[in-house]
């Protein structure tokens, strides 16, 4: 928030192809570009004070922060109609007392060094692909993939947010992603998904 009018959130509501998600779109960028955050259950939102307070309603079954967005995924038992302007206001709230997303505690978590074994020309092309054709559109619907691995010509793909749990999210795999890796790369047989 780097404006003079930092207390100024203004959030609309943007929906997805996934019913229980709704993504809720801030006028200033929430973490920088390229990150994202996903929490799959409260635990995981132990050190991200938003998502925490987001999973004290009862419905939130996931939270998912990116770009100026944050995406709720709410449980079947409960309608948007009911329960979209409470979340809006509390987000809302949060956000205008300039509280924090993550703590700094989370943000100085480091991954383990994995030795990283170079990616091959074929892991290149199809996360190149990904990037130019495929986020752009997941990101869109408030979710976020990510390549995972490549190995007998099966392309394994991480899906976050809206993504995860969302029934047509199949559907988008099999006859979107994977029709595409397919018909540019002959190499690719399949593609399955981690976080579904």
């Amino acid at each position: 928030m780097e404006t003079a009018d930092k207390n100024l959130v203004n959030l609309y509501l943007e929906t997805n192809p996934n019913p229980n998600s709704l993504k809720f779109v801030a006028n200033f960028m929430l973490v920088a570009e390229g990150e994202s955050y996903d929490f799959p259950d409260q635990k995981s939102a132990s050190e991200a004070p938003l998502a925490k307070e987001l999973f004290n309603f009862p419905f939130v079954k996931r939270v998912f922060y990116m770009s100026n967005f944050v995406t709720v995924t709410k449980s079947d038992d409960v309608g948007w109609i009911e329960i979209q302007d409470e979340l809006k206001t509390h987000i809302k709230t949060h956000l205008e007392a300039e509280k924090p997303l993550l703590t700094d505690k989370y943000q100085q978590i480091e991954p383990e060094p994995v030795a990283q074994t170079p990616e091959s020309e074929m892991e290149q092309k199809i996360r190149s692909i990904l990037d130019e054709y495929v986020k752009p559109a997941v990101e869109q619907d408030g979710g976020a993939i990510a390549f995972d691995s490549f190995e007998n010509g099966v392309v394994t793909v991480i899906l976050q947010g809206s993504c995860s749990g969302c029934p047509s999210s199949t559907l988008t795999l099999k006859a979107g992603i994977e029709n595409l890796l397919k018909r540019m790369l002959p190499e690719v047989e399949s593609v399955e998904a981690v976080g579904v």
